[in-house]
């Protein structure tokens, strides 16, 4: 009973994270057809946020707080900055937004090399982190559980907003019929650099998370960004509880095949299973629906 329980929390919170990176995917990716490969250096932006929060103010439970916001407007202006100089003239263009972005994920690594070095650094967890977390007779991790909450905080508010607020019904006009979106009045640029923001800030947050998992470097971002997109592609393009149910089927399974193994041979056999169940199911779990002919 104890494994059972050991591996799945192990398995959900490591879903937890990889949801948290492909949160943002969803909308840049998902909505906008924008295949983003600097969404990793976002996260790692995110990260160091929360390192140079640390070294501002000292104390770790305030600044992990303080870096939360400030790591989502940090990603948030990022990807307005790319949308706005690079990726507004390759919409419908995947390939092209694939090569570019990944030049400007190049790029980004380069300039935090020059900024904080190559060596990897470390953000100390606030003390109300520390240590295990007792529950009914197991003790689990209190920053895993952290990371946990954040991540479907995250998805909670992201789905209430687009379902219920006016930028989330122009997101869910734009994706679905564009044209019909700019006829009935909706300002689709203004809505696409807002959706870039969320999603791009939402890139930041899951980087804030990933300091409480240990050192952060300028490659951070490299070890979930592929991770992040099999997530998106596996819960179907589009669909944000796609993602939310296959970031924690992903964890789970690799969870499981990892403790039997390797971690190495579980990532290995986790792609394998994704491309065997895409090959009976290309459009993933769920169907993104549209309205549009084009």
């Amino acid at each position: 009973m104890e494994i059972l329980v050991t591996q799945l929390f192990n398995g959900l919170s490591g879903g937890s994270v990889l949801l948290l990176a492909a949160l943002g995917l969803a909308l840049t990716f998902g909505q906008m057809g924008v295949i983003n490969m600097a969404h990793g250096e976002f996260i790692m932006a995110g990260a160091y946020t929360a390192y140079v929060m640390q070294l501002a103010l000292g104390n770790a439970g305030l600044s992990l707080l303080v870096s939360l916001p400030i790591a989502f407007a940090v990603g948030g202006v990022l990807g307005v900055i790319l949308e706005a100089t690079l990726l507004r003239r390759m919409y419908h263009r995947p390939l092209d937004t694939l090569l570019v972005t990944w030049g400007v994920s190049l790029v980004l690594q380069q300039v935090t090399r020059d900024i904080f070095g190559t060596a990897g650094v470390d953000v100390p967890a606030p003390a109300w982190l520390s240590g295990p977390l007792e529950i009914a007779g197991f003790s689990f991790p209190k920053t895993r559980v952290f990371i946990l909450f954040l991540a479907i905080a995250a998805f909670l508010l992201l789905a209430v907003g687009l379902k219920y607020t006016s930028l989330g019904r122009r997101i869910r006009a734009t994706v679905q019929n564009r044209q019909l979106a700019e006829s009935s009045g909706v300002s689709t640029r203004a809505t696409d650099r807002l959706t870039f923001f969320i999603g791009s800030g939402l890139a930041g947050i899951a980087g804030v998370a990933l300091t409480l998992m240990g050192s952060i470097s300028p490659n951070l971002g490299t070890a979930y960004i592929v991770d992040a997109f099999l997530v998106i592609v596996l819960g179907g393009i589009g669909q944000i509880r796609g993602a939310v149910i296959a970031a924690f089927l992903l964890g789970v399974v690799q969870s499981w095949i990892e403790y039997t193994t390797t971690t190495s041979i579980a990532k290995v056999l986790v792609f394998a299973l994704i491309v065997a169940f895409l090959q009976v199911r290309p459009q993933g779990l769920f169907v993104a629906r549209s309205r549009s002919l084009a």
